[in-house]
């Protein structure tokens, strides 16, 4: 069988490479080391970042969220969403939404539920609108329960004039009360020189790529309840005692030069 080649690099296999992981191509490497050797924070703010949406999705589940919905799923990396969900609740249903075809090569490592449980992937671009994504996952998803909403590492890569503020709303208007929006960015805040090169890196990549601002982000969770703390570097949301060990001394947030937050549907 031969194995594809990529002329371009693409944000999900960069991000694999900043994990650490194989399943990427020179292309990729080149991106990400090019945007290294900018934001030398670039794999710290992958694994940090991935550890909160581990603390995310255990906190929901023990909140008695039994539904994910996860868009821009990127390539496998274990614990998957679903195995940290179905760890607190085997019955929990996630559907993995991604637009990069390689991601689908591996979705047999999202689809191994728990047996109580179900989960489900989907080939789709957020950009390209909502309608099909939540039609497909409503397959698996109850309509009538409360559902939370992952948009990981995401939106950074979903600028203004693709519609990421209208794509968001109309997605959290889909969903009940009780449900919740989960969300990491990057953002200049900290380092404006420094991110908005590597802003620029990806878009001369032909990747998409929006900084986004503390209050710019704050703009997704209008009428959402904030779980505390709030809005806050990946690596102060809700910590575990891993994650505490793990945090160097120093200035991390400024290495990470990312936001999170969790938000609750009234």
């Amino acid at each position: 069988m031969d194995i594809p080649t990529y002329d371009v690099p693409h944000t999900a296999r960069v991000y694999d490479y900043y994990l650490g992981g194989k399943s990427h191509y020179a292309i990729d490497r080149q991106a990400g080391d090019t945007v290294m050797g900018v934001w030398p924070g670039a794999r710290a703010a992958a694994r940090t970042n991935r550890q909160f949406m581990h603390r995310a999705v255990r906190y929901l589940g023990q909140r008695g969220v039994r539904q994910f919905l996860d868009i821009g799923t990127g390539i496998p990396t274990e614990p998957n969403l679903h195995q940290v969900a179905q760890s607190v609740a085997p019955d929990s249903r996630v559907v993995y939404v991604d637009k990069d075809p390689l991601v689908l090569t591996y979705a047999d490592a999202l689809m191994r539920s728990a047996p109580e449980g179900r989960t489900l992937y989907v080939e789709a671009d957020i950009s390209a609108g909502h309608e099909g994504i939540l039609e497909q996952a409503f397959e698996v998803l109850d309509r009538e329960e409360p559902v939370a909403l992952s948009l990981v590492a995401l939106l950074h890569f979903v600028p203004d004039e693709q519609g990421a503020r209208e794509v968001v709303r109309a997605l959290l208007e889909a969903l009940p009360s009780g449900s919740a929006l989960v969300l990491s960015h990057g953002t200049h805040d900290f380092d404006a020189t420094v991110m908005l090169r590597v802003e620029e890196i990806y878009r001369q990549g032909g990747m998409a790529a929006q900084s986004r601002s503390r209050d710019e982000i704050l703009r997704f969770f209008e009428g959402l309840e904030l779980v505390e703390p709030g809005i806050v570097p990946p690596h102060l949301w809700r910590p575990d005692e891993q994650t505490q060990r793990e945090t160097v001394e120093g200035d991390l947030a400024a290495l990470v030069s990312m936001w999170s937050v969790v938000g609750i549907k009234p």
